[in-house]
């Protein structure tokens, strides 16, 4: 068998477990003139957590928090910060095929989570797999070729209470 060089495009998005992801989203925003573009939650059809894509040049992070508190054990957003504080929870790398990249990366000793599967709306389909690490964080490889959304299915814009008031972004940041 020959190997075959399956190349990671770039980092996709680096996930945040945090215990306010709101109030981190609003922080973001204002603190580090990050762009709030995408959100899920409980009114997207996400009962568990709120997740804010925040967006700067070419770095995207995701701040998610559980809705319960996180006295809720067995969730593992809840579990996580309440174990390590807010931190990194997943890096999210971007592939232009995530069941190659999953197979290959297994075969060679990563360890597997989830294979491939599909999430779709009306923007279309992305493919997402998980490996494992030695640590609390996961690797998730994500093909966007077929999507066209704002970050993932079910993400929406976000709710205008995170965003910065009209002018408070030094200028070029908006």
């Amino acid at each position: 068998m020959t190997d075959i060089f399956v190349p990671a495009r770039r980092t996709d998005a680096v996930v945040l477990a945090v215990g306010d992801a709101r109030r981190t989203a609003h922080y973001y925003s204002v603190a580090l003139a990050m762009r709030c573009t995408a959100y899920s939650g409980p009114e997207t059809g996400n009962p568990e957590t709120a997740s804010y894509v925040l967006e700067s040049g070419g770095a995207r992070f995701v701040v998610t928090s559980a809705v319960q508190p996180i006295t809720d054990h067995g969730h593992r957003i809840a579990d996580h910060v309440a174990a390590h504080g807010d931190t990194i929870l997943d890096l999210v790398i971007e592939v232009p095929d995530a069941y190659a990249v999953y197979d290959y990366a297994v075969d060679r000793g990563a360890t597997p989570v989830t294979e491939p599967y599909e999430l779709s709306d009306r923007y279309g389909t992305v493919v997402l797999a998980v490996l494992g690490t030695d640590g609390p964080a996961r690797h998730i490889l994500v093909e966007r070729t077929g999507y066209a959304g704002l970050f993932l299915p079910g993400y929406v814009p976000p709710p205008t209470d995170v965003l910065p008031p009209r002018g408070a972004l030094p200028a070029g940041n908006a």
